[in-house]
């Protein structure tokens, strides 16, 4: 009888997994169909395109669209270089910051617990608005035109602080950092030799948030960007999208203009090598960063 019944639930949790494995390859499919379709769109003919529509087996390829993005090489890699150094810097810095906050109010007895408390939500409550900030850091802390202002935006946010906080709460004994304090450490080197390794999966969750944004942020680079050496990514392949839709507009296109392009303007092949240029760094950074990333979100979650 038991013998059976042990047959009857590995049968059971069998066909379960199975169709589970189903329904997450359909999924995977699913999400990753239009994925697939920008990259190959942007080696399509725009010709083609225009008559037939995208297709995932196109009959006739180009580079053309690919090429009138890369033919910015130069400001293209300067560009790239702008924003890797403002992620990585934007990102090492608030977390850091962040870090510290989260630990501060997680110390049990600490005087100002409350006080940080109240000053971390003062930003979701009330907000000056871009106008008000744009008067602020150009007239009176004079940084127009200064890549701090791609940096400084999103270095702290209220939500990542929660996060953090709460990892340290629920998933770091405070009984270490109490033995620590015993043993003569002070607040620093408790935080820095035993908090901070222990905050891996926090860190790398809101890490790649915070990275994703620094990345994809275009507003404040065209508020307050204006030297070419300073354009981020996402301005520039803004400004590479605005010169097509004027060529595609202009009837008076120089023939050498064309030329250049292949005799055809691109557009929507274009459009895709844009979205590549920016998402391909991503998607590979992300396989790496993504088991810290899932435990990092997961904090707090309920254990059946």
């Amino acid at each position: 009888m038991a013998k059976q019944l042990y047959k009857y639930k590995r049968n059971r949790y069998g066909l379960g997994q199975f169709i589970l494995t189903v329904i997450l390859v359909l999924l995977t499919v699913f999400f990753a169909a239009p994925v697939l379709l920008v990259f190959i769109a942007a080696f399509t003919d725009e010709v083609y395109i225009n008559q037939h529509g995208f297709s995932f087996l196109p009959q006739v390829w180009s580079m053309n669209g690919m090429n009138s993005v890369l033919r910015y090489g130069k400001q293209l890699l300067q560009s790239y270089g702008v924003t890797i150094f403002v992620t990585v810097a934007g990102t090492a810095l608030g977390l850091l910051i962040m870090s510290m906050y989260a630990y501060s109010m997680s110390r049990r007895g600490f005087r100002l617990t409350k006080f940080l408390s109240i000053y971390l939500l003062i930003p979701m409550l009330f907000n000056g608005g871009q106008l008000s900030g744009y008067i602020v850091f150009t007239s009176y802390y004079h940084l127009k035109d200064s890549l701090l202002l791609l940096i400084l935006p999103l270095c702290v946010t209220t939500m990542n602080v929660i996060i953090l906080r709460t990892y340290i709460a629920n998933s770091i004994p405070y009984e270490l950092m109490e033995a620590a304090t015993i043993d003569g450490a002070g607040d620093y080197r408790t935080f820095f030799q035993i908090t901070l390794p222990l905050m891996k999966p926090a860190l790398a969750a809101v890490g790649f948030m915070m990275a994703t944004a620094y990345w994809n942020d275009w507003q404040n680079a065209l508020l307050y960007i204006v030297s070419d050496s300073k354009k981020p990514l996402q301005l520039l392949l803004i400004n590479i999208q605005k010169s097509i839709e004027f060529l595609l507009n202009n009837a008076n296109v120089p023939a050498s203009a064309r030329a250049a392009m292949g005799g055809t303007i691109p557009q929507y092949s274009a459009t895709m090598a844009t979205v590549i240029v920016v998402i391909a760094p991503i998607m590979i950074v992300y396989p790496f960063f993504q088991k810290y990333f899932v435990k990092g979100l997961t904090v707090g979650s309920v254990k059946g």
